[in-house]
């Protein structure tokens, strides 16, 4: 891929999100998380931009903001330039930075509230599926398409 995104050969083509394969400065792939996608969404729109103004496209360049990871319960990690932090004051951030981040009031407030049950309720956010993976409402599908086959053979 160019470096303004575009895919060769294809310049009204453009790479973003999980499927761009980019180095930063120091020759270090990119990594296909939110941050770097929004920024390259945002890239991909401007070099947009310039085309229709007839002005010559710019590289894209990744500004790092830092990392948030949850590692689990009250527990997460932070990076912020130099500044590492660990424990429950990196959980608060990770946190607090998603919910600032989601697109209204509203949906702040409903996801916080979620989290909050959550994590009191000790809820389990994933569920696994195990065992048998058929659905009931396919059997008894299978079972009436067998009884209107017969019913054609016998008639």
């Amino acid at each position: 891929m160019n470096p303004d995104l575009s895919v060769p050969g294809h310049p009204e083509v453009f790479v973003i999100g999980d499927l761009a394969a980019l180095k930063d400065i120091h020759g270090k792939l990119l990594p296909g998380v939110a941050p770097v996608a929004i920024q390259e969404g945002t890239a991909a729109a401007r070099s947009i931009e310039r085309d229709l103004r007839g002005k010559p496209r710019q590289n894209f360049h990744y500004f790092d903001k830092g990392n948030l990871a949850t590692i689990g319960r009250s527990a997460a990690i932070a990076q912020f330039g130099k500044i590492h932090i660990s424990g429950f004051l990196a959980w608060l951030s990770w946190l607090f930075v998603h919910i600032f981040f989601l697109i209204g009031f509203r949906n702040r407030i409903i996801v916080l509230i979620q989290w909050a049950w959550s994590y009191f309720t000790y809820e389990r956010g994933a569920r696994l599926i195990t065992g048998d993976q058929r659905l009931p409402s396919w059997e008894r599908l299978r079972r009436e398409e067998a009884q209107e086959a017969k019913k054609r053979v016998s008639a």
